[in-house]
């Protein structure tokens, strides 16, 4: 027969068992929740986020988020969606042989008119380029086209003159997910642009 000494104990330690389960269970459910915030902040951005924009974006604290990125480069590494890494930021992509599906989407009338994909492009031909002399190209509907690509970040405009200058972002580069010219690119796209580049010198 047991001593009451030897019961205590025995209760003792059914407790501490009890409590390191719901621990380790309260645990592994805050890092699913760390887990799942940082693909939802990263999926919503579709751009590259830094450590800071992730800590404001999910509340998670440093250490923790690093451990979570982690997880999620190797949980990324293969497949359809990947997590690409630059310069210390994060972004969730599709994997660069499924980069066709985007740019066809990307360009659609869901996106932008036909009208508006024109002067983009004539944009992206020319760069930097004035915007008086798109405007002498496109007719003066392109200032709102010019207008609605600087909001959403595709082009970057700086004053020269009495006009702007124009030239594709950074964001435009991701967006569509070509390279800029001169960078290496196994479509070729890059090479094209720059034969026309030269060609029209």
């Amino acid at each position: 027969m047991e001593t009451k000494e030897e019961l205590s104990e025995k209760k003792e330690r059914v407790i501490t068992h009890s409590t390191a389960a719901e621990i380790e269970t309260e645990f592994e459910d805050k890092e699913r929740e760390s887990e799942e915030k940082v693909e939802a902040a990263l999926f919503i951005a579709a751009r590259f986020l830094n450590l800071q924009d992730l800590i404001m974006l999910t509340d998670i604290n440093p250490i923790m988020l690093k451990e979570t990125l982690k997880k999620l480069e190797k949980k990324y590494s293969r497949g359809a969606i990947r997590l690409l890494t630059r310069n210390e930021s994060w972004k969730m992509d599709v994997a660069e042989k499924y980069h066709f599906l985007i740019n066809r989407l990307a360009t659609g009338a869901a996106e932008f008119t036909r009208s508006e994909q024109e002067t983009l492009a004539v944009i992206a031909y020319k760069q930097p380029v004035k915007q008086s002399v798109i405007i002498n190209i496109r007719g003066n509907k392109s200032y709102d086209h010019i207008k609605k690509f600087r909001e959403i970040g595709l082009v970057h405009a700086k004053q020269v003159g009495h006009t702007l200058e124009l030239n594709l972002s950074e964001e435009f580069y991701e967006y569509f997910n070509v390279h800029k010219r001169g960078e290496k690119a196994d479509s070729g796209i890059e090479e094209d642009q720059e034969i026309k580049s030269q060609s029209s010198e």
